[in-house]
């Protein structure tokens, strides 16, 4: 029997993706988001207006979409609760979240430069997609969050990943992307870590670290 609800999060499950690109001052940005879908070379990203990153996207242009694996769970926690912005806003701050500039540190992970764009890659993360704004679409029905539009020109994919014999497509067995699903996450279809994101949205029904969720 199905229930009708008021759904609060429509999280589904999608990948989590760390989107390198340059604040102002050009130092480096890396902010992990799980509301993208690709289509053909494309992307699109939902992002809220009143992140570092949206702004860094509209006036730089550019941005690696940065793919981690289930195992770099404990990076991109590590990221979930951390903003660029000095102006924190006082329900950010509630949440947990903090000002922090240096996000590479923060997350033990390594910068490589882009080799067509000058948005950040992350080194340990075994896909890198070097990408370039097309669009940015206000969300229809909800002023605070924009769609950017990006084009994909240049993939970097860890070997290991490729179906043995190509150098076009990425092996369906091999890669065990990180999934979040309803801002916990998962992959290889369990639940991996405990999620500070979840916390500091104070989702309700959390499970233990070792439960399955499926």
């Amino acid at each position: 029997m199905h229930k009708v609800i008021d759904l609060k999060v429509l999280y589904f499950g999608t990948p989590v993706v760390l989107i390198g690109s340059r604040n102002e001052d050009g130092s480096a940005n890396l902010a992990p988001m799980s509301s993208a879908w690709w289509l053909g070379q494309s992307c699109v990203l939902g992002l809220g207006n009143a992140s570092q990153t949206a702004d860094n996207l509209r006036r730089e242009g550019e941005c690696v979409l940065n793919l981690p694996s289930s195992a770099q769970v404990d990076a991109v926690d590590a990221l979930a609760l951390l903003t660029a912005r000095a102006d924190v806003s006082e329900l950010r701050r509630e949440q947990g979240y903090r000002h922090e500039r240096r996000k590479f540190a923060a997350a033990g992970l390594t910068e490589l430069a882009g080799e067509l764009v000058r948005a950040p890659r992350a080194a340990e993360c075994p896909v890198q997609l070097e990408c370039r704004v097309e669009a940015a679409t206000p969300l229809a029905g909800n002023d605070r969050c924009t769609a950017f539009e990006v084009r994909v020109v240049r993939a970097h994919v860890e070997e290991r990943l490729l179906v043995p014999g190509s150098d076009h497509y990425v092996d369906p067995v091999g890669w065990d992307p990180l999934i979040m699903k309803f801002c916990e996450f998962f992959g290889d279809g369990r639940r991996l870590s405990p999620s500070r994101l979840a916390e500091g949205w104070r989702m309700p029904g959390r499970l233990p670290a070792a439960a399955s969720a499926v």
